[in-house]
């Protein structure tokens, strides 16, 4: 994409977004209303759906905030006060920067973990039956937490059993826009009823380094050994106490969760892919909460101990005067 392309790409005309409703059963309009700091905020969510699956989508954030399989079951964590969220977009930054900080040509700017983007209201561009687009940009708030200029464009869209979601990040400025880009959807654990936390894996899809980063404060610390069974990792509590395990440039385009029965048989399982990303995160909270985050990133969290400019930060994404990129991630169900 041009430059000249990312200028008409950002002045798409309100007047392009379909009526709301249309991808919901009753075809009508869906609104919630949501508390931030005090103040009641109307969110407007817009159902999408095919044969095999059905999806909720918020502008709060664009979040994707229910997926459910052909029978009507919800696989997606429904929040609580173990975490908050569903699935939220992480952008203009993946993970912690020390002190909540960025730093730019001498200048600090606060920014919080996982940036801003899960936390603002995206305007809708596209909403049909099985697709919607939701878009965000820079503006005089976004500007005092992130220097640059940007388009932020998040596509939802179902075929059969899949659900893909792209983030398109586009720079329309006339410098290097440096960021992070993540996605945090976190699934039902256990992903079956009658079925134990400890009865679930992840295989990958190829075989991985077995390592993976500590979590100190937020920021990434020493190397740790995964217990890898070839390339599948058994699933415990025990393995996130110490915050998610985070395994930067995976060899792997996609890894299968999936819950097996005292038999060995499959109980369900679902497929989480992703191009364009290189990193891999995987959370959930500890103390036994009920979910379980696979999230492919771009760029990860500060190291300790680094506290430089952030368009130096290791791993970072740029994007030249003009470049957009796009990263994906999809989801299909089944065994």
């Amino acid at each position: 994409m041009t430059g000249s392309d990312v200028s008409r790409y950002a002045a798409t005309p309100p007047a392009c977004r379909t009526k709301f409703g249309r991808g919901w059963p009753s075809g009508a309009p869906q609104f919630k209303t949501r508390r931030e700091q005090g103040a009641e905020t109307m969110t407007e969510r817009h159902g999408i759906s095919a044969e095999g699956i059905s999806a909720v989508i918020s502008d709060h954030g664009a979040e994707l905030v229910s997926l459910r399989d052909a029978a009507g079951e919800e696989l997606l964590w429904q929040a609580g006060p173990e975490w908050p969220r569903h699935a939220p977009v992480l952008f203009p930054i993946v993970g912690k920067l020390a002190g909540d900080a960025l730093r730019h040509q001498g200048r600090e700017y606060p920014l919080g973990q996982h940036g801003f983007a899960r936390d603002r209201r995206f305007a809708w561009i596209e909403r049909a039956a099985d697709r919607v687009v939701l878009r965000l940009v820079d503006d005089a708030e976004t500007r005092t937490m992130f220097p640059f200029p940007f388009l932020l464009d998040v596509t939802f869209a179902i075929t059969g059993d899949m659900l893909t979601v792209t983030s398109r990040v586009a720079n329309p400025g006339d410098a290097p826009l440096p960021c992070g880009v993540g996605a945090h959807p976190g699934f039902r654990w256990p992903l079956a009823d009658g079925i134990g936390k400890t009865d679930h894996v992840i295989e990958f899809d190829a075989a991985e380094s077995g390592i993976a980063l500590s979590v100190e404060g937020g920021l990434l610390g020493e190397a740790k050994p995964l217990p890898f069974d070839g390339r599948t990792l058994p699933l415990t509590e025990a393995l996130f106490e110490r915050d998610a395990l985070v395994m930067p440039d995976v060899a792997s385009r996609s890894v299968r969760f999936l819950a097996r029965a005292e038999d060995g048989s499959v109980v369900r399982a679902l497929t989480v892919a992703w191009d364009g990303y290189k990193d891999l995160g995987i959370w959930s909270k500890p103390g036994g909460a009920p979910f379980l985050c696979i999230e492919p990133w771009y760029s990860m969290a500060s190291p300790v101990g680094w506290n430089g400019d952030f368009a130096d930060k290791p791993g970072i994404l740029v994007l030249a005067p003009g470049e957009s990129r796009d990263f994906a991630w999809s989801v299909q169900l089944g065994q």
